[in-house]
């Protein structure tokens, strides 16, 4: 297997188990925002919320669309949320 072939099996998103292969696939059927690439491959929608995979997947945004990281929306995202259980809500209350 050739080296490049093998780059587009290396998993980016390791919550949702999005390919470097896939996102390239995407990229270059016209989805430019992170936002975008989300919305159809579910990158940065797992528990870390994109902390993993935010990254790489801008950079990769940079390299196809010629565009600075800095110029590309990061997307919207929502802090890691943990369950907790009520009675620790309701201990907070009584104190």
């Amino acid at each position: 297997m050739a080296v490049a072939e093998k780059d587009e099996e290396i998993i980016i998103c390791r919550c949702e188990e999005v390919t470097l292969g896939e996102i390239r696939e995407w990229i270059n059927k016209g989805y430019e925002t992170f936002d975008e690439l989300k919305r159809v491959l579910r990158v940065g929608m797992g528990p870390c919320q994109g902390r993993g995979c935010r990254e790489i997947i801008l950079r990769e945004l940079s390299a196809k669309t010629g565009r600075p990281v800095s110029e590309i929306h990061p997307g919207t995202f929502r802090p890691p949320s943990k369950p907790i259980k009520l009675s620790l809500l309701a201990e907070i209350g009584d104190g």
